[in-house]
């Protein structure tokens, strides 16, 4: 793959772990969090909004998708747990939200979405749904201790091993339908391809599993979970280019030569996590090796040229879409400070500091709060609800990504030496 951009980013500043970290926080704590416990809690009917506009329009009967309550769930449960019991309230309002509403008492599970008024429009068990129920309930147990969350955790993880994972071939099916039977169409979205076996269903997988073995040491999810690192390893990062295929048939075979580098960068430091929480010495040397290498062809083929990281590319190294997602610039945070901390290489240190300052100048919404949820090339945000990737709350728009980045830099930077 040739490279995406003719120049490389300009370098970032040289500023200290403790001024970046001050940074950090203070959009977390003051943009970030707050925006949803003032914005988006339906106070009247229950659960959170599904749709917010960019100028805080709400649709209060719009759809209510279980990634994003569960997503909800986990940021403010990790908030609670290493910021501060201020938001802890909110941490149980999703809790109460996800396990009252979208959990499925007839045959176990997620639901994928709920209407407004909590009834479900897709009685369909999508196994990136039930992934994250499991990260979310073994969070907020983290927190509180509460048996519930860690039983309910647990019972998503057998559901999702009795009934997606492909004892022949290995890995987990997309999606059954509501008695976990054979599904035809399983898409996450109209955008993806309608295949039985995909990268980003097994990423979040594997980070579900990765929570959940932190707090409940089982011996039988710690081999699923080696088998499903290996998985990743083998079959889905392509060892010539070092980008994750995409979409599969149940043999393994990929269906599309497209690459995401927001998956990318995010799979580069979520599988060094699962491995170290697995605690493989092996695993956990190949894991590294393997970041170094996806960090690597990002920030050789993915930055623009002021820094922010491209949306996605064809096989050729040719830009399909030259957006900039909120998601793939908080991502690639993370991915390239993971691997300067794996490397010592400060060009990646580099190129985090400049998506973090593109992301300060650009993504943050200074007005209304949150982050703008899709720019185009040249920083312009996308406004409307026209365009559904646009909105400040939304199917797939929530505070997962952002708020993720800052708790982990704020845990990296305090652990790093002054730097030059």
């Amino acid at each position: 793959m040739t490279s995406a951009v003719a120049a490389a980013p300009a370098k970032g500043v040289a500023r200290s772990p403790r001024d970046w970290s001050s940074r950090v926080r203070a959009e977390l704590v003051g943009n970030i969090l707050p925006f949803w416990p003032r914005h988006a809690i339906d106070r009247a009917g229950g659960g959170f909004f599904g749709e917010i506009a960019d100028d805080l329009t709400v649709r209060p009967h719009a759809v209510r998708a279980s990634v994003v309550n569960t997503r909800i769930l986990w940021t403010f449960a990790t908030a609670a747990r290493v910021i501060g019991p201020e938001w802890r309230e909110t941490a149980d309002w999703a809790f109460e939200t996800v396990t009252g509403r979208f959990w499925d008492i007839q045959s176990g599970g997620l639901f994928w979405w709920l209407d407004w008024q909590s009834k479900p429009l897709a009685l369909r068990k999508q196994t990136y749904a039930q992934a994250f129920g499991i990260y979310a309930l073994s969070e907020y147990y983290r927190l509180t201790g509460n048996a519930t969350a860690l039983d309910l955790a647990k019972r998503l993880y057998q559901l999702v091993e009795q009934h997606c994972f492909d004892p022949r071939r290995g890995g987990y099916i997309e999606a059954l339908d509501r008695d976990w039977k054979a599904l035809a169409d399983m898409r996450l979205s109209d955008k993806d391809l309608n295949s039985p076996k995909s990268m980003n269903t097994h990423l979040h997988v594997l980070e579900g599993y990765t929570n959940l073995l932190r707090v409940w040491p089982d011996e039988g999810l710690r081999q699923r979970q080696k088998a499903l690192i290996e998985i990743m390893l083998n079959r889905i990062v392509d060892p010539v280019t070092g980008h994750f295929r995409l979409f599969f048939d149940e043999d393994w075979t990929s269906l599309i030569d497209n690459v995401s580098f927001g998956h990318d960068i995010e799979g580069s430091w979520l599988f060094v996590e699962a491995a170290e929480v697995v605690g493989d010495a092996a695993l956990i040397a190949r894991t590294r090796a393997v970041a170094l290498r996806m960090a690597g062809a990002c920030l050789a083929q993915g930055l623009d040229v002021d820094g922010s990281m491209f949306f996605e590319a064809d096989g050729q190294g040719n830009i399909r879409d030259a957006d900039k997602h909120w998601w793939v610039q908080a991502e690639a945070v993370v991915g390239f400070y993971n691997a300067y901390q794996l490397s010592g290489d400060a060009r990646f240190r580099d190129a985090a500091r400049c998506v973090w300052d593109y992301i300060e100048n650009h993504v943050v919404d200074r007005e209304h709060g949150e982050w703008h949820a899709k720019l185009t090339r040249d920083g312009t945000p996308v406004r409307g609800f026209e365009d559904a990737d646009a909105v400040l709350v939304g199917p797939w728009k929530c505070p997962y990504h952002n708020a993720r980045v800052c708790f982990e830099m704020l845990n990296r930077l305090g652990n790093e030496k002054e730097t030059p």
